[in-house]
C-alpha cells in the first residue's frame, strides 16, 4: 500500500544538543541549524536535524516513538527511543532544542503535533498495517470506564481545591519539602500525578534543579497555567501530560514526590503507579516523598453506628408496599448496607484494643505486592463490650535527610479529607476484658481501581463449654472499598452509659435476618436486646 505523507517542513533553530547526565555540548553554531520533518530511508516519518544540507550524525528521531516537551519559552526537549550498538537493549534519549524566539517555538510544536497525529497515528504504515499505540500496564489493569471517570474527577478544579484546602495534608507536604531542602536543592524531581502542580512548586521552592510534573488528566493544562504565572519557579518545571506508565523523561530523577494515598491508603491503586515511577525514573538509592506508609487497625464498638446501618434495611420489611410484599429482598438489602465501608471521623474512645499496623515501604515494595494484601489480626480486648467491626486509618512518613515528618489520618488527630474507615460486621462479637480477638483483613485489587475487602474476626466463647472446646464466635464480611458510605455529617455519640436503653428506632422484633449467606439470626436478636458492657 502506498504511503502518503505530508510535505516536508523545515524550521530554523538557535542550537540543538543531546541531553544526558553529563549534558554534551551543543552543535557548533558555525552555520545555521535546521529541524526537518520528513520521510527517512526506511519509509517512516522522521525528525531530522541538519546544518545547511549536511545531516548531523546521531540526531535523527523516529516520530513513531517520540514526545516533545517545553522546558521554557524558547527551549524544548524531544524524547525518543534509542538502542545500543548491539541492539540488545532499548533506552530513552533526549535532544534539547533551542529556538530563536517564542513564535518559532510555537510553530515547531504545532508541526510536531500535526505530524504525530496525522502521519504517525492516523495513516497506514509502509506494510499496510495501521499503527496501534502500545497498551501500558495501567490499561491492562484498569477497565476503561473506571479510568475515564477517575481522570475526569481529578481533572476538575473543585476537587483539586478540596485537596488543597485540606491544610493538614497540604501543610505537611510543604513542611516536609521545605524542611528538607538538602534533598531537593540542585536535584531533578519527578512529581507523580502532579494534579494542580502544587507539589512541583513546593519542590522548586526548595531549590530543585528541574521538576517534571507528570499528570494524566486534563488538570495538566491548569497546572501549566498555574506554573507559567509563577515564572520564578515555573522556569524549572516541565508539565508532561500522560500516565507514568507511558511517558518518557529526558533524565533520571534524584527524588520522587507524589500524593498517591487513597482511602485506607490503597484505594484508587495509585500506589502501584508510584512504584512503577520509582522503577522507571528514580536513580538507585534515590529518595521518595512519601517514603513509607502504614495501615493501622483496631476493633471498635459503636452501637449507634450499627443500629443506623441496620435501620436502613427496614424499608424492605414492608409487607404491603402498594400491595407488594418487599420482605423477600430484606436479607439482601441488609447485607448490602453492611458491605459498605463507613468513612467518617470517629472518637478514639470507641476502640476496644490497642491498634496494630501493616507497613508498606514504597522504596522496596513490588507492584505485584499491592495486588493482594493479607494482614493477620490479633488484639487483646481492653474492655468488655460488643465488637462491631474493625476501624482503620493510615499514616505516611517523609523520611528526609534533615527532618522526618509524618502525615497521619488517625482518630483524635486533626481531621483530613481521608477521614477514617470502619468495616462494620452484621454479626457483632461479644468480648470480655483481656480476651483475645483474632482474624484476618484481606484486600484484593480489582479493575475498578479499588479493592474488595474480606474481614474475619473471632473470639473464644465465654461460659459453659468454652474451657473444654475453646468454642469460637466468628463473624465475617465482604466489602467494596470503591463504594463507601460517607457519614461525615452524621451526629456522633461516643460514650454510652451502662444502663443505656436500646435505640428507639430499633427493637428486637424488627431484626429478622433472611438469606442463605446470613448465619445465627438468634444471635443478632440477642445483641439488639442487650446493650450492656459498653465503653465508658
Amino acid at each position: 500500500m502506498e504511503q502518503k505523507y505530508k510535505q516536508e517542513q523545515e524550521f530554523p533553530l538557535a542550537s540543538v544538543a543531546e541531553l544526558s547526565s553529563s549534558l554534551s555540548s551543543p552543535v557548533p553554531e558555525s552555520s545555521p541549524v535546521f529541524a526537518r520533518f520528513g520521510v527517512g530511508t526506511s519509509g517512516t516519518a522522521e525528525l531530522q536535524f541538519h546544518r545547511e544540507s549536511e545531516s548531523i550524525d546521531g540526531f535523527r528521531v523516529d516520530l513513531r516513538a517520540a514526545q516533545l516537551f517545553k522546558l521554557g519559552p524558547v527551549q524544548s526537549v524531544c524524547i525518543s527511543e534509542g538502542s545500543n550498538d548491539k541492539k540488545e537493549k532499548s533506552y530513552s534519549r533526549g535532544i534539547t532544542i533551542q529556538f530563536r524566539d517564542e513564535e518559532e517555538s510555537s510553530a515547531f510544536h504545532c508541526a510536531f503535533d500535526q505530524w504525530n497525529k496525522e502521519v504517525v497515528q492516523g495513516t497506514d504504515l509502509a506494510n499496510g498495517v495501521v499503527s496501534d499505540s502500545k497498551k501500558s500496564k495501567f490499561d491492562d489493569k484498569v477497565e476503561p470506564y473506571s479510568a475515564k471517570m477517575y481522570f475526569h474527577y481529578y481533572g476538575q478544579l473543585l476537587h483539586q481545591q478540596n485537596m488543597l484546602q485540606d491544610y493538614v495534608r497540604t501543610g505537611t507536604y510543604y513542611a516536609a519539602v521545605i524542611e528538607n531542602r538538602a534533598d531537593f536543592t540542585g536535584r531533578v524531581v519527578v512529581d507523580v500525578g502532579a494534579g494542580s502542580g502544587i507539589l512541583s512548586l513546593f519542590a522548586a521552592q526548595a531549590g530543585a534543579k528541574h521538576v517534571y510534573a507528570v499528570e494524566a488528566s486534563e488538570m495538566a493544562e491548569y497546572a501549566r497555567k498555574l506554573i507559567a504565572e509563577n515564572p520564578s519557579l515555573g522556569q524549572r518545571i516541565t508539565v508532561i501530560k500522560g500516565k507514568v506508565e507511558e511517558v518518557e523523561l529526558p533524565e533520571k530523577a534524584d527524588i520522587l514526590i507524589s500524593e498517591p494515598m487513597g482511602t485506607l491508603l490503597v484505594n484508587e491503586r495509585m500506589l502501584e503507579s508510584y512504584v512503577i515511577a520509582r522503577d522507571r525514573f528514580l536513580v538507585p538509592n534515590g529518595k521518595m516523598f512519601p517514603t513509607v506508609g502504614r495501615i493501622h487497625m483496631a476493633p471498635f464498638s459503636d452501637e449507634y453506628l450499627f443500629v443506623e446501618i441496620a435501620n436502613k434495611a427496614l424499608f424492605w420489611q414492608q409487607q404491603n408496599y402498594f400491595g407488594v410484599d418487599l420482605t423477600p429482598l430484606y436479607g439482601c438489602a441488609f447485607q448490602g448496607y453492611f458491605s459498605q465501608p463507613v468513612v467518617d471521623a470517629f472518637d478514639p474512645r470507641l476502640l476496644v484494643a490497642p491498634a496494630i499496623s501493616h507497613t508498606i515501604d514504597f522504596t522496596k515494595t513490588k507492584e505485584e505486592d499491592l495486588y493482594e494484601i493479607d494482614i493477620p489480626l490479633r488484639f487483646i480486648a481492653s474492655v468488655g463490650t460488643r465488637v462491631h467491626g474493625l476501624a482503620c486509618w493510615f499514616d505516611v512518613l517523609f523520611d528526609g535527610s534533615t527532618v522526618q515528618r509524618w502525615l497521619t489520618t488517625a482518630p483524635g488527630a486533626p481531621t483530613t479529607h481521608w477521614y477514617q474507615l470502619r468495616c462494620v460486621l452484621s454479626q457483632p462479637l461479644y468480648v470480655m476484658a483481656g480476651q483475645e480477638i483474632t482474624g484476618q483483613l484481606r484486600m484484593i485489587a480489582h479493575s475498578s481501581q479499588s479493592y474488595t475487602i474480606y474481614l474475619t474476626l473471632s473470639a473464644k466463647m465465654w461460659g459453659p463449654g468454652a474451657e473444654q472446646g475453646g468454642i469460637l464466635q466468628t463473624s465475617s464480611c465482604k466489602l467494596d472499598l470503591k463504594e463507601p458510605y460517607y457519614r461525615m455529617s452524621q451526629p456522633q455519640a461516643y460514650a454510652v452509659a451502662q444502663d443505656q436503653q436500646p435505640h428507639p428506632l430499633m427493637h428486637a422484633q424488627d431484626i429478622q435476618i433472611q438469606g442463605e449467606d446470613l448465619e445465627e439470626p438468634e444471635l443478632l436478636q440477642q445483641q439488639i436486646q442487650n446493650t450492656g458492657g459498653q465503653l465508658q
